[in-house]
């Protein structure tokens, strides 16, 4: 096959398999049995019914319309497929749907209607208001688009917002405002010239007014040449909003002297000659899809220094439209907006434009691997998958809401709905508070130890953002420099945090004297601790700890586990300190489970076993949650004499010597620890109430591997290993982990040990 079919059947494929389409519906309660149907439906839905009906504002409470959007189509201008038809056009709303979910957990209905008439499609639509928090109207063909949300607009009391029309315009506005930024002019001085007058195009440019463009300095093209005063032909008054009296009458005439062109128009409008007429460090936004009015290549064989957008995701500054309606529905919906207006609008282009002058986030550089996120010419707006978004464009858009009166909810304290916004995207940030708040309390210096990894540096830079700790790396200065700057991150080594060079550093007599002394006894010659002074980074973090130069350690970002933790225990471990176990946190959608010990231990004794489950039950509670511990084997309840159970049920005769303050009991199958119910039946003694949330297992392999498959089958984030057992001076990762795990670990570690026991 070739390319192109080979991608068309992929498509299909994608479309059809495991089940059609792309979305379903999934109830969130529960419906087990009689006693949940009778609160559901009758009789006890009526209670619901008649609160609503005192009170429609409770529809909020008592409903998911507050978090329900409608995307509304009648399919007669779908993407480049024309008037295809709302059967036909479904694949796109299901997929705009997804959208709305993935990137702002809002939940959406597609609605494809038979309706070419617009005053009867906004007939439909406003009939729709008891359903819905608000209505996304999508690829309704102009000028029907502009009466269907006029309409709907004036008669509904939710936001009413054709994503088409002002999705687009937003992006290009915080693109535009990024570009003007880049090039040094402002929006009150610059000539644009436009190509398109349709609803995005309309749209694009009734915004760039309202950034500042003077209304005389736009210069607006369609098929048939320029607007002019007078122009009989095709003519409506959205585009004689923008007629021009003069005697030009093409592209050609008007480009000269243009700052910046604006094309939502189709393929090859914009011809090389025509951008050499433009001003110097031209801004072309050329977002005809799939083909653009000029390909960027092509524009800058005449102008280098041109500021290029396009809708295409094969360059950069891809203008899309997710960048925005996700975010701004957010907002809308959480303060029971009614409207989305101008200044909703407004602080949503300044959210997003902000972002992309920001530090880029690792969780997008991670997705878009090899591209150069640093704000600059090809870095004018953030990526669709930059998780900051919906934290910073939809409070922003609430904040607006509230300031101009629209809103119908208020939310008193914007920066913790900002960080709520956060937590839907960053799974762990609920569960990581209590330790983010105890980190903040102290200020401790964490060193990473493989300080030119690209994660290590993002981290660096996030705890010095978000902590009080006192980031050190290790790694050749020239390295960290170069990869700081490539990676568009503001922080430097002797600037922002101290850096330890194993190839010169000053402290290095110190150190590998230092290990030699700790290590002479067990073979270290010398010669050989100099080597490793200058050559592994692991031994020159725990060796800095020792030395009080640092507080803990964190390493493993490349490496096997035991390899690091022999380096570690060498130089830290002590007749008080040494490692008990690795505790893994995994975050699951039904909530946290901690599993140990996944690798300190591949056989752990009972006295190991013991000391696990007191260093999960004191690191359990550092998350805020009390330790329900269970021991986890093949055998249940003694009926299986030898293997693991055996040493499960030695290390509980070990724990039961001496009073606990947990509850821990064993050893029993998994399915039994998270089954109250099945554990009733089992053993209906047992001194364990509900689900636990730590598991030991009496074997590394068993608790490995169920870390595992929580991580990559059901979609556990894992936060950790956190290494228990050296008080807290140093963790080690697993090679898999994030920059944002790794700012979760540091929290870890920058907590003093003796505030959690």
């Amino acid at each position: 096959m070739s390319k192109n079919e080979t991608l068309r059947q992929a498509a299909l494929f994608y479309h059809e398999h495991p089940k059609p389409g792309k979305l379903e519906i999934r109830a969130t309660k529960p419906m087990a049995n009689g006693r949940d149907l009778s609160r559901a439906y009758s009789p006890g839905v009526a209670e619901a019914c008649l609160e609503i009906k005192d009170n429609p504002a409770n529809a909020a409470r008592y409903t998911s319309r507050a978090n329900l959007v409608a995307v509304v189509t009648n399919g007669t201008a779908v993407l480049g497929l024309g008037n295809i038809g709302g059967l036909a056009s479904k694949p796109v709303m299901e997929g705009k749907a997804v959208l709305f979910k993935k990137f702002a957990n809002i939940d959406c209905f597609d609605i494809e209607l038979d309706e070419p008439d617009p005053e009867k499609l906004a007939d439909i639509v406003c009939a729709m208001e008891p359903t819905f928090g608000a209505i996304n109207l999508e690829d309704i063909k102009a000028p029907d688009c502009f009466i269907v949300e006029k309409i709907c607009r004036e008669r509904m009391n939710i936001p009413v917002f054709h994503d088409d029309q002002h999705g687009t315009a937003i992006v290009v506005g915080a693109a535009a405002k990024n570009a003007l930024h880049v090039v040094g002019k402002a929006f009150e001085d610059i000539k644009i010239v436009s190509t398109g007058g349709g609803a995005a195009g309309i749209a694009c440019l009734n915004m760039l007014l309202k950034l500042g463009v003077q209304r005389k300095n736009i210069w607006l093209c369609d098929i048939h040449g320029l607007v002019y005063e007078g122009r009989a032909e095709d003519m409506n008054p959205e585009k004689a909003a923008f007629a021009q009296p003069s005697d030009l009458r093409t592209l050609d005439d008007v480009i000269g002297g243009a700052d910046m062109f604006l094309g939502l128009s189709g393929p090859n409008v914009l011809k090389p000659e025509m951008v050499a007429k433009m001003t110097k460090q031209p801004i072309i936004f050329a977002l005809a899809n799939p083909n653009p009015e000029i390909l960027p290549e092509l524009a800058r064989d005449v102008a280098p220094d041109a500021v290029i957008a396009t809708g295409r995701s094969d360059f950069p500054n891809q203008v899309n439209n997710v960048l925005c309606f996700p975010f701004i529905f957010r907002g809308a919906l959480d303060v029971g907006a009614t409207e989305i207006n101008d200044e909703m609008q407004l602080a949503c282009i300044d959210g997003i434009a902000e972002l992309a002058r920001a530090t880029t986030s690792a969780e997008a550089a991670a997705a878009y691997s090899g591209e150069q996120l640093t704000f600059g010419a090809d870095y004018l707006i953030p990526k669709p998958f930059d998780p900051r978004l919906v934290g910073v464009v939809s409070s922003s858009v609430a904040k607006a809401a509230m300031d101009s009166g629209v809103a119908t909810r208020q939310i008193d304290d914007l920066e913790a709905y900002k960080e709520k916004l956060n937590q839907t995207v960053f799974k762990s940030a609920l569960l990581m508070r209590p330790v983010f708040d105890s980190a903040r309390a102290a200020s401790r210096r964490i060193v990473f130890c493989e300080g030119e990894d690209e994660r290590v540096l993002r981290a660096a830079q996030a705890v010095l953002e978000e902590t009080t700790e006192t980031p050190i790396l290790i790694g050749r200065p020239d390295v960290v420099e170069q990869r700081c700057e490539r990676l568009g991150l503001n922080i430097r080594p002797g600037d922002n945090f101290e850096l330890v060079n194993p190839e010169n550093d000053p402290r290095y007599y110190d150190y590998w004297s230092s290990y030699h002394q700790v290590m002479q006894r067990r073979g270290v010659t010398p010669d050989l601790a100099k080597a490793i002074m200058r050559t592994n980074t692991t031994a020159i973090g725990a060796i800095m700890v020792y030395q009080n130069h640092a507080d803990s350690l964190i390493c493993g970002t490349f490496g096997e586990y035991l390899w690091h933790l022999n380096y570690v225990n060498q130089v830290l471990g002590t007749e008080d300190l040494r490692p008990h176990g690795a505790l893994s946190l995994m975050i699951l959608e039904d909530g946290p489970l901690f599993i140990a010990d996944t690798q300190v231990h591949q056989y752990p004794a009972p006295e190991n076993l013991a000391e696990i489950a007191i260093g999960a039950a004191r690191h359990v509670r550092r998350f805020g949650l009390e330790p329900k511990i269970a021991f986890c084997s093949k055998s249940q309840f003694g009926n299986l004499q030898e293997g693991s159970g055996k040493r499960l049920r030695d290390a509980i005769a070990l724990l039961d010597s001496e009073p606990r303050d947990f509850v821990y009991e064993g050893e029993m199958n998994v399915d039994t620890a998270l089954d109250p119910d099945l554990r009733q039946r089992i053993y209906p003694n047992s001194r364990l109430q509900g689900a636990a949330n730590v598991l030991v297992f009496g074997e590394a392999d068993a608790a490995s591997g169920v870390r595992n498959i929580l991580k990559h089958r059901a979609g556990g984030l894992e936060v950790g290993p956190i290494l228990m057992g050296l008080g807290n001076k140093a963790h080690i990762v697993s090679p898999s982990i994030t920059a944002r795990g790794l700012l979760n670990v540091a929290a870890i570690a920058g907590t003093p040990v003796a505030q959690y026991g």
